[in-house]
């Protein structure tokens, strides 16, 4: 695997080295060691899955409080995403801003999104599909959001918003 430093302290893309032959290839996509040769979590006790039907739909932005902060690896498995991290930790140096990168079925870029950071994505095409490794159990009394178009984010959606849920439109503006 290949590890990408972003512009956000402490997030990655995280590439993958296929190692290929007549069959096709093969390639390691998570690893304990690896990870934590570059200080990063590496053990993920929930996999979860997000289908997207429609083009443009929009899931975001969400993230979880302590003591149940999530630290994610992102994955687009079928089809393509934006797909967008926002640093909501007062202490770094890249507070409040924000990186986005495409992840396709073909490309197989993966996003390592550290605790304390708000994540959401818009599908880029119909059938999107994403797959989420994530340290921790989910804790429904953690979870917040963030609205997907907070001028404080300043986050530029790639696509008009076909899809989005009542709970994504209703959240809050940031706060410090």
């Amino acid at each position: 695997m290949r590890f990408e430093e972003t512009p956000l302290a402490g997030a990655y893309r995280v590439w993958p080295e296929p190692l290929s032959d007549e069959r096709g290839f093969f390639a390691r996509t998570a690893c304990t060691d690896e990870f934590a040769a570059h200080g990063l979590v590496g053990q993920f006790a929930q996999s979860s899955v997000s289908f997207n039907a429609r083009r443009g739909t929009v899931r975001g932005m969400h993230y979880s409080v302590e003591p149940h902060a999530e630290t994610k690896l992102v994955r687009c498995t079928g089809g393509a995403i934006h797909d967008v991290l926002v640093d909501l930790r007062p202490d770094s140096p890249s507070y409040l801003k924000s990186f986005a990168a495409t992840l396709t079925q073909d490309n197989r870029c993966a996003l390592y999104i550290p605790a304390g950071f708000a994540h959401g994505f818009q599908a880029l095409t119909d059938a999107a599909e994403v797959l989420y490794m994530i340290d921790r159990t989910y804790v429904p009394g953690s979870a917040r959001g963030l609205r997907w178009n907070d001028p404080a984010l300043d986050v530029a959606w790639p696509e008009p918003v076909t899809v989005i849920a009542d709970r994504d439109l209703a959240y809050p503006d940031w706060t410090a």
